[in-house]
């Protein structure tokens, strides 16, 4: 049976996104919903269209993603690797471009774990001499 998908995973903080990739109009579905309704911010929405952009693919693809775990940004950027990580296995060519680029790279950067004793990761009580 023939796969007429790309399938891929992206992450990013606590997100996880499970990208499918058609070929289609551009049209991208986060959870069920259209993009705008997902993730309200444009330069959310700019963020993830940036992979379509930079490989010259803008309209030739459907999105259908479900993203679970962290907020919005974490949401981005999963959406972002993942696409990218579709469109790298589509061609040689869209891989060294968005190697370049920043898309392909996790970014391993989580939140701190609160210490005890400090009232965040790394935030002290104020300290008082006498």
């Amino acid at each position: 049976m023939e796969r007429r998908y790309t399938y891929a995973v992206g992450r990013r903080k606590a997100a996880t996104a499970q990208i499918q990739l058609h070929e289609g109009t551009g049209q991208v579905i986060v959870n069920g919903r259209q993009l705008a309704e997902a993730l309200p911010r444009p330069s959310d929405q700019s963020a993830v269209n940036e992979p379509f952009r930079v490989t010259n693919t803008v309209g030739r693809y459907n999105v259908i993603a479900k993203v679970s775990g962290g907020g919005t940004t974490g949401w981005t950027g999963a959406l972002v690797q993942g696409i990218s990580r579709a469109l790298s296995e589509q061609s040689e060519e869209n891989r060294l471009v968005l190697r370049r680029g920043p898309f392909l790279t996790r970014d391993a950067r989580v939140k701190e774990r609160k210490k005890y004793g400090l009232k965040r990761a790394r935030k002290a009580p104020q300290f008082t001499k006498r």
